[in-house]
């Protein structure tokens, strides 16, 4: 398999290599970073950073979930390994950035991530002599995973899921996965479903472990362990406000968004609206939306400016924290049959919680939740107006719901000791 992975890819080399030089060298944004994911610089950046001689541990985050999913973990690894020489690397621009202004306190050295080019990988390892390296969520290069099983360098998968649309994948090419997946010394899986998947994907059963979710254990970074935290708000919001915030939107769930937010304030004239697009290129085309219904958005992008009705949040980085004041969350990509995202962020900070019909990648995390009463699932525009107007009529009762998500998710905490201790027994 590894050969023709790397016969495939030295062809496209080879005839791509004009159109791709051209590109990396006219276009700013890859310039740099592909010099640097190349290797260029390496060795005097590790031999500056790294001192005396100490275990070293590479945590790999692909972009900004999984460095935002990391963020626990990399807190415990620092605490528990204080000598450590911590590595972190992202294979995106965005996710460096967010990667540096979130992990700068724990973090010796940040990197992007190698190319999946065989001497490049050896490179890598070969001047970072990792004595583990960690992959959060996905990101699986067969060149990188094999050169650190050759060196014998452990490896270990956390936060791993696997959604219906990867599982069909997985099967469907397992000669190319199976292998990838076993270079692997753990693999922590978030949910049991996810566990029995990797096994069945042809994985050893001895390999894959149960530990949870890793944002479950965010309010031990972060020392929120209330709902509704009395911080300033990051944003200028109106005084006196209700905040709905309606994160990981998807194309075609805004205009559902958008009408019921209408429909809403016709009651509760302070209620303010908060989207955030999963793809944040689109602020422009969500502010035409929303003027088509009458309601002024404002970009973020554009600055912090006193907002009146909605925001559109453009930016990376800044979710997570609008939850923290959120009177009602709902999840984006769960009306479109797109799977969801993660409605954890959203209840550990204590705020009640709506998504639709399509939670299938966070099935079981979205069920416990309606089970604890910390969550609603609503259909569409009418099942989404009347669940968010229960919660608004009555602070009582949007409040207990909060207060249940939360419970819900602390009932599941501890995801963050179960992994160091899998770690200690790789060091």
């Amino acid at each position: 398999m590894l050969i023709f992975y790397n016969l495939i890819q030295l062809t496209f080399l080879i005839l791509s290599l004009p159109f791709l030089l051209a590109l990396v060298l006219l276009t700013p944004r890859y310039r740099l970073r592909t010099w640097q994911r190349l290797g260029f610089g390496l060795r005097a950046l590790v031999e500056s950073k790294r001192k005396g001689a100490r275990k070293t541990i590479w945590v790999h985050g692909l972009s900004v979930g999984e460095v935002t999913s990391a963020l626990p973990l990399v807190s415990g690894i620092r605490n528990r390994f204080p000598d450590a020489f911590l590595v972190f690397s992202a294979a995106t621009r965005s996710g460096a950035q967010v990667a540096g202004q979130l992990m700068a306190d724990h973090i010796d050295l940040f990197i992007p991530f190698p190319l999946d080019i065989l001497p490049v990988t050896a490179s890598f390892i070969r001047l970072i002599r990792p004595d583990l390296f960690i992959l959060v969520e996905t990101d699986f290069w067969p060149n990188f995973l094999t050169c650190l099983q050759r060196h014998n360098i452990p490896a270990m998968l956390v936060n791993g899921r696997i959604s219906h649309q990867s599982m069909a994948s997985y099967r469907r090419f397992s000669f190319f996965f199976k292998p990838i997946f076993c270079t692997f010394r753990h693999l922590c899986m978030q949910t049991e479903t996810d566990r029995v998947n990797m096994i069945d994907l042809g994985v050893p059963d001895g390999r894959v472990h149960t530990l949870g979710n890793l944002k479950l254990d965010t309010p031990l970074i972060t020392g929120n362990t209330q709902p509704q935290a009395a911080h300033e708000t990051p944003i200028a919001l109106p005084d006196n406000s209700l905040l709905l915030v309606a994160g990981s939107t998807h194309k075609g769930e805004e205009e559902i968004i958008l009408a019921v937010y209408v429909r809403l304030r016709a009651t509760y004239p302070h209620l303010f609206l908060i989207i955030a697009p999963r793809d944040i290129s689109r602020g422009k085309e969500i502010q035409r939306l929303a003027a088509a219904k009458g309601i002024t958005g404002i970009c973020r992008s554009e600055g912090n400016k006193r907002y009146q009705k909605l925001l559109i949040l453009d930016t990376i980085g800044e979710l997570a924290n609008c939850y923290r004041f959120a009177d009602i969350a709902f999840i984006g990509g769960s009306l479109p049959p797109l799977g969801g995202h993660n409605p954890i962020e959203p209840a550990v900070m204590g705020a009640p919680v709506l998504f639709g019909p399509h939670m299938e990648d966070f099935a079981e995390i979205s069920q416990d939740l309606l089970t604890a009463g910390g969550a609603k699932r609503v259909g569409g525009e009418e099942s989404l107006f009347q669940a968010a107007g229960i919660w608004l009529a009555d602070a009582r009762l949007r409040q207990d719901a909060g207060l249940a998500a939360l419970r819900c998710i602390e009932k599941q905490q501890g995801v963050i000791e179960r992994h160091l201790q899998l770690i200690h027994t790789l060091l």
